[in-house]
């Protein structure tokens, strides 16, 4: 990361501003070719830029940040442009034919930051996940994560386990070496609470779940209403409704936010014994699929047919003579708007008693699985009697923790972390 990289900040062209970020050891002779000079630090200067020929390119604010204590921890500089293509394209092209500059990669900017330890792995994990955010849900547990709050807990912790570490090398420099005796009274008590701590955590719904959305499945055999009904949920034409069975044959999903609240909704084929069609038994199998990997059925069938801990519906109810159901927990109309409202608030709830709360941080995959590792080691130290083994266990411990915050990491995972980020940030 010795090179100085550039690359357009804020969002695609044409627009009123352009926010042009310079990053490296050379953003100041960058300002000095193009602005003129380097302005005070921290403080918005209005400069005319100009190309190597001398040519205008535009007239623009130059904010000059000098590092370390900036936002990717080097040299920092930005031009804020008039919008147009035409423009950002001409300083690009004066940036570009500077020796010492090229262009950034996707998420170079986030990743310099993490180097120079401006942010640790959680954070750019949150911020990734903030970028890519499209509910409210989504922003405010995203923001959680970026702004530090898991980052601060794991810290917290990491330090306990350094002070439980200490007193067992303390018993193993001086104590009695055939058990853990000189340890304190409550040590075991507070390396469970510590480790009760974790495994709440880990009993937390996840991210992924929060990324992708709360996935509705619609289930029932041909002609019970499941598109129709999809269609209503989801607010668009998206599966072909017709009177002729069979019409759905593959699954077909679309993701909507409802109350702030993400949804994967999925529509499937209909479900009945004896199909002879090559494609439709395909479509059965693959909605039959779908149940082990919702968070709720809907099932428009027969009542009691369907998948455990699914809610019955009974759909059609404006059509004379439509199937009823003893004990359906929602009656609907797709075409009327007959108790849709009523749904729709009910699988809200569901879906947010079922999602991480709002404004809560949530643990992505990894972050879950060197957690669970951390608790794992935790276990081993609170089990054994040798205080050689109480150190290793507490020591693989502090070994996840300082994963978990991207401490030691690996060039493979940090590439598709920051893969995932634009080119600007």
């Amino acid at each position: 990361m010795t090179d100085t990289i550039f690359a357009l900040s804020s969002g695609a062209p044409p627009s009123a501003i352009a926010v042009l970020r310079i990053s490296g050891p050379a953003a100041g002779t960058a300002l000095r070719l193009l602005a003129g000079g380097v302005p005070p630090a921290r403080r918005a200067s209005y400069r005319r830029l100009r190309d190597g020929a001398g040519e205008t390119l535009d007239q623009a604010i130059v904010l000059w940040f000098p590092g370390s204590d900036t936002a990717t921890g080097e040299d920092l500089a930005e031009m804020h442009l008039h919008g147009g293509r035409a423009v950002i394209a001409a300083v690009e092209r004066a940036l570009a034919a500077l020796p010492e500059l090229r262009r950034a990669t996707s998420g170079e900017f986030t990743r310099r930051a993490f180097a120079h330890g401006r942010i640790d792995l959680a954070e750019a994990e949150g911020l990734a996940d903030l970028l890519s955010a499209e509910t409210e849900m989504q922003r405010r547990s995203a923001l959680a994560m970026a702004g530090g709050e898991f980052s601060r807990l794991v810290e917290g912790w990491r330090e306990r386990v350094l002070a439980a570490s200490a007193l067992v090398e303390s018993v193993l420099d001086f104590g009695d070496e055939d058990d853990v005796s000189g340890l304190p009274a409550d040590f075991t008590a507070r390396v469970a609470a510590l480790r009760g701590e974790i495994t709440a955590w880990l009993d937390r719904p996840r991210a992924e779940r929060l990324r992708e959305g709360f996935r509705v499945v619609l289930a029932g055999p041909p002609n019970a209403g499941k598109s129709t009904l999809f269609n209503a949920l989801v607010e668009d034409e998206a599966a072909i409704t017709a009177p002729v069975a069979g019409t759905t044959r593959d699954v077909i999903t679309r993701a909507v936010a409802i109350g702030g609240v993400p949804f994967l909704f999925a529509d499937t084929a209909g479900l009945h014994e004896g199909a002879s069609d090559a494609i439709e038994v395909i479509g059965i199998a693959r909605a039959r699929s779908e149940f082990d990997r919702a968070d709720l059925v809907l099932w428009l069938g027969a009542e009691g047919e369907g998948p455990e801990g699914a809610w019955e519906i009974t759909a059609q109810v404006d059509r004379r003579g439509h199937p009823a159901k003893a004990a359906a927990r929602h009656r609907v109309s797709a075409v009327t708007g007959e108790g849709l409202g009523d749904l729709r608030a009910a699988l809200v709830a569901a879906a947010r008693a079922a999602l991480p709360k709002p404004g809560e941080a949530a643990l992505n995959a990894r972050q879950h699985r060197l957690l669970a590792d951390a608790a794992v080691a935790l276990g081993d130290a609170l089990h054994q009697g040798d205080p050689l083994l109480v150190a290793e266990g507490l020591r693989q411990t502090r070994v996840a923790f300082d994963a978990l915050m991207g401490r030691t990491t690996t060039e493979d995972m940090l590439d598709t972390l920051f893969g995932r980020f634009c080119i600007g940030k």
